[in-house]
């Protein structure tokens, strides 16, 4: 890991992926996944907002993030949507991305992935937050994925968010006929369930702001893929 990475505040933001950002998305893939999609995947889906949601991970190196101005948000602030709305700074990386399909009452989570560089962060963890953050503002009631069943980190963060298994889908992977787990998360809707996730969305940040690590707050046939975290 070189040294820009762990000098100074680290700052990461979440925004909706753009069509600019599907070669930088493919680049940062190629990177994670054995099996990438084509960009005209993500092309496709971005064409589709109203039932795919797709987002970026970006980082802003520390000396960037020195003196930036806005205090981050304490309590209850810290509870609102991550998604940063203004436009990026062309120098800003894309370190992550992640995306879900939203159709009626479920939304299926259809990849996560985060630069080999920045793993071991919560970075992951931030993403799926995300989008569970959406799926919550869009009034889904459940939340679904695949996992390869050799994934062990991945099972374990989506356990760790209430996800059970209920299934097993055959030879499910293309690129090596691995099996896949088809996981649910608890309804959306379970009073019980919501304070639990927003006991782990409040216990996240409380990670970052001891690492030091800001997170930018001011302001079917593909499948799920996990990258580890």
């Amino acid at each position: 890991m070189n040294n820009e990475m762990t000098a100074g505040p680290r700052r990461y933001y979440v925004q909706p992926m753009r069509v600019e950002d599907v070669p930088e998305v493919s680049r940062v893939e190629r990177r994670c996944f054995t099996n990438p999609w084509p960009e005209s995947a993500y092309r496709r889906e971005l064409r589709n907002p109203a039932n795919n949601y797709y987002i970026v991970l970006r980082w802003q190196r520390g000396d960037q993030v020195e003196g930036s101005g806005a205090p981050e948000p304490r309590g209850r602030l810290a509870l609102l949507p991550l998604i940063r709305r203004s436009e990026p700074q062309v120098s800003d990386p894309i370190v992550g991305f992640a995306g879900m399909w939203i159709l009626y009452d479920e939304a299926h989570i259809t990849t996560i992935g985060v630069d080999p560089d920045h793993r071991g962060r919560g970075l992951g963890e931030l993403l799926l937050v995300s989008l569970f953050d959406e799926a919550i503002r869009r009034s889904a009631e459940w939340v679904t994925l695949e996992v390869r069943v050799s994934n062990h980190t991945a099972q374990a963060l989506y356990e760790k968010y209430g996800f059970t298994r209920q299934g097993l889908r055959k030879r499910y992977y293309s690129d090596n006929g691995e099996d896949a787990y088809i996981m649910w998360s608890p309804s959306l809707r379970d009073q019980a369930s919501r304070q639990r996730y927003d006991e782990l969305r409040e216990r996240l940040f409380a990670r970052f702001a001891a690492e030091g690590i800001v997170t930018g707050q001011h302001g079917d046939e593909h499948g799920h893929r996990y990258s580890g975290y």
